[in-house]
């Protein structure tokens, strides 16, 4: 079976079964974590769909989507709503998902003074101090302004179309009782990702960190190169995306990555994000 059925009657137990599998063979087998899917930081084991593992259903299924883009801006805001329809090559309609995305969002509506300057010569009702607790540090206040919006339309546009597609696969292949969807784009302050005391693993007690071979020592060459990844991921992803990334996975800064197998893991949900952008 690689095609969903379309017909009007109902599907038999064994071709329900069979769907299921597939599903599960794809994820298996072709799909990698942090890539295609991931687990959220404090929301149980629950995997999290994202959009390189919705096309590559979308593939295994030969299916197509068809986004209906509906413009909600006004003169301060950008908001896109879309619905991705669902078609077989055939152009059978099998499902549809819809997402929206806004410029009011957290991580779009506001963004990092580059100096001092900049935030003194921003109007007061444009700028802001927003506090922040990273895990194991004091509190601190970071200086902020507002976006401009037409910088982040595409970008709005584009995770309103990721949103939409993520739900409509979900929706038209029934898979969501093996993903979740909208985990990946919550922020940190909404996600359960800690206990009273800040820890990101809900235990009361930090993570369990691993002994370090030779290899994945700081100072070593392979190290230093990861480093150097991690930089150039930034500054292509800009700071909240990057550091958003890195919480993730409970990590505050890439010089706290205690192994080169954890640094790839987070650099290729950097990578997928910067592909999205």
């Amino acid at each position: 079976m690689d095609s969903l059925t379309v017909s009007q009657g109902a599907l038999t137990v064994g071709e329900v079964k069979a769907q299921v599998n597939l599903i599960q063979q794809v994820l298996e087998g072709i799909m990698k974590e942090n890539v295609h899917y991931g687990k959220i930081p404090g929301c149980g084991n629950k995997l999290t769909l994202f959009k390189a593992g919705a096309e590559k259903i979308m593939t295994t299924f030969k299916l197509a989507s068809d986004p209906q883009i509906e413009d909600l801006s006004t003169n301060d805001e950008i908001r896109y709503r879309i619905t991705a329809r669902i078609l077989t090559f055939g152009g059978d309609f099998v499902g549809a998902g819809i997402g929206e995305c806004s410029s009011s969002e957290e991580k779009y509506k506001w963004r990092k003074a580059v100096c001092q300057e900049e935030f003194d010569e921003t109007p007061e009702d444009r700028r802001r101090d927003k506090w922040v607790k990273p895990w194991q540090k004091q509190a601190y206040q970071i200086k902020q302004i507002r976006t401009n919006i037409a910088d982040v339309a595409n970008t709005i546009l584009k995770m309103a179309k990721k949103r939409a597609l993520v739900d409509a696969v979900l929706t038209a292949t029934a898979s969501s009782d093996i993903f979740d969807q909208d985990l990946e784009d919550m922020s940190p302050e909404l996600i359960n990702n800690g206990d009273q005391n800040g820890n990101p693993n809900g235990s009361g007690k930090p993570p369990v960190q691993q002994p370090q071979s030779r290899s994945q020592q700081p100072g070593n060459d392979k190290y230093k190169q990861m480093l150097n990844e991690f930089a150039k991921a930034k500054k292509l992803l800009g700071e909240e995306d990057y550091y958003f990334i890195l919480g993730k996975f409970g990590v505050q800064k890439s010089n706290n990555i205690k192994t080169i197998k954890l640094g790839n893991e987070i650099l290729a949900a950097m990578k997928e994000a910067i592909n999205q952008k």
